[in-house]
């Protein structure tokens, strides 16, 4: 059993934490039929079909390991748009633990070990927004 390969109950099982906007993904692989639970409800029940199932299941697709895993997630923080893309990276980062040498080169080129760091930007003071401003009148 490699250094990150962790057991439950005799099953081994791969985890990975993804994070995207303000939203972070706990994502534990384990060997079956390439089902996704995320905080105990169905990828459908949960996203209500806003996101489309192939954003999600993408690192499964890009490293040919379709059916092979399911996928137990807990997501918090954010919204729907945050937490795909946390769930996206969680579950590239768990797949890279499980095979490092294998699925390194196709998730790197595919963009999905990076952590995509963008966020919202902060309020400042005498703006509406980070950057809207009041209407100027000149005279």
């Amino acid at each position: 059993m490699s250094p990150k390969e962790k057991s439950v109950s005799n099953l081994p099982y791969y985890q990975g934490t993804g994070r995207r906007k303000t939203s972070i993904a706990r994502v534990r692989l384990v060997a079956g039929e390439g089902q996704i639970v995320i905080n105990g409800r169905t990828y459908v029940e949960h996203f209500g079909g806003a996101i489309p199932q192939a954003e999600v299941f993408a690192p499964y697709r890009v490293t040919g390991t379709e059916g092979r895993f399911n996928a137990m997630v807990k997501v918090e923080g954010g919204g729907i748009s945050g937490q795909a893309g946390a769930i996206r990276h969680g579950i590239s980062r768990a797949l890279l633990s499980a095979d490092p040498e294998a699925f390194r080169l196709p998730l790197r080129q595919a963009g999905f070990l990076t952590r995509d760091p963008r966020a919202k930007e902060r309020k400042k003071y005498g703006l509406r927004r980070a950057r809207k401003a009041k209407q100027f009148t000149k005279r």
